[in-house]
């Protein structure tokens, strides 16, 4: 009997045979047009959100979609002040840093999923999506940030890089304070349905290797480590950029999947991380999947999976680099599922 998405994406991920390449581009506000909704009723409206992950399900019919609003929903229910520049923009932060002072961060109350920010909101979403699939779709939940990224929103960005050289314990404290709100978030979202837990932490590759490996790094082994304490759903890191110089200590942070950006090879990728862990990647979302012909889109995923079976690569999902654009045409998306459909050359099974 031949596997539903959700059973494929659980297959290729742990390096099982599949019969074909699953899917999963990183849908995120992409999924707004669908419902014809703006981007603030998407993050602000459990309904809409959950229609608009519906709608583009049942279009496109992929085999892992994903819930998430912003990367400032874990800062929100911090405290930090969040708005929107328009009502087509994401939620962001004000520019003002929320944590200057030692003082600051002792007033941000324990985290509760229940009651604090958008997260009910989010929850609920998640929760809707999941009553109307059922265990069709194999769904990602972000539980936003990983330790420095939402240290960098609360501090702001030129700010952290400074005292990670000038105040490393206080950025350490800091830290502290978002792995305890980013686990339980991402505790609740596992609870309410999710399949796999994602997380961001993009300006950590800011760093440079050697900063990198000395405070982003444990911060996040430790986070997933907490997470894994409490729940056996995989858990993913995304890095925007080239990650290659760190992906041996992504690797080692214990995620069980790395979503890989597009300027990464994905040979020299499978190369560095030998099948520890699956890779989920990574179609450039703008150059080629906004930007490019149906053609061109094609040619350029099946390149892609032809790199993927040359590696050897098994624990594997097909994706974009990073949050698909907004203006991608649809026929873009149709011929990105029409390629991965076409590729049957032996693609996790010989």
């Amino acid at each position: 009997m031949p596997m539903n998405p959700r059973e494929l994406v659980k297959a290729a991920l742990t390096g099982k045979e599949v019969g074909r390449v699953p899917t999963g581009p990183l849908a995120v506000h992409y999924c707004a047009r669908f419902a014809g909704a703006t981007l603030r009723q998407y993050t602000l409206d459990p309904a809409v959100l959950a229609q608009s992950v519906v709608s583009y399900y049942r279009r496109f019919l992929p085999d892992a979609v994903w819930v998430s609003a912003d990367t400032w929903v874990n800062a929100q229910a911090m405290g930090a002040e969040v708005g929107f520049s328009d009502e087509n923009q994401p939620a962001g932060g004000t520019g003002q840093p929320w944590v200057r002072t030692h003082e600051d961060l002792d007033h941000i109350p324990p985290p509760d999923p229940r009651v604090q920010g958008r997260w009910p909101l989010m929850l609920e979403a998640l929760k809707r999506i999941r009553k109307e699939l059922g265990d069709e779709v194999f769904i990602v939940a972000c539980f936003d940030q990983y330790p420095f990224s939402l240290a960098s929103e609360l501090m702001g960005l030129n700010q952290i890089m400074l005292a990670v050289v000038e105040e490393p314990d206080f950025v350490a404290r800091v830290m502290d304070r978002c792995l305890e709100y980013s686990a339980a978030y991402a505790l609740a979202l596992a609870q309410a349905g999710a399949d796999m837990l994602s997380g961001g932490d993009s300006p950590a590759g800011l760093l440079g290797p050697r900063l990198y490996r000395a405070i982003a790094q444990p911060f996040e082994k430790r986070l997933i480590e907490t997470i894994k304490a409490e729940t056996e759903l995989p858990v993913s890191l995304h890095i925007c950029g080239d990650a290659t110089p760190i992906l041996a200590d992504m690797v080692d942070t214990g995620a069980d999947v790395l979503e890989i950006d597009y300027p990464v090879q994905i040979d020299e990728a499978f190369k560095i991380c030998d099948a520890e862990v699956a890779l989920w990647g990574n179609l450039d979302p703008v150059g080629v999947l906004a930007q490019g012909t149906p053609t061109t889109v094609y040619r350029k995923t099946t390149e892609l999976l032809e790199c993927v079976h040359r590696s050897g690569g098994k624990k594997f999902v097909l994706s974009s680099g990073c949050t698909l654009a907004v203006e991608t045409p649809e026929e873009n998306l149709d011929a990105f599922f029409a390629a991965a459909r076409d590729f049957s050359k032996g693609f996790g099974c010989q």
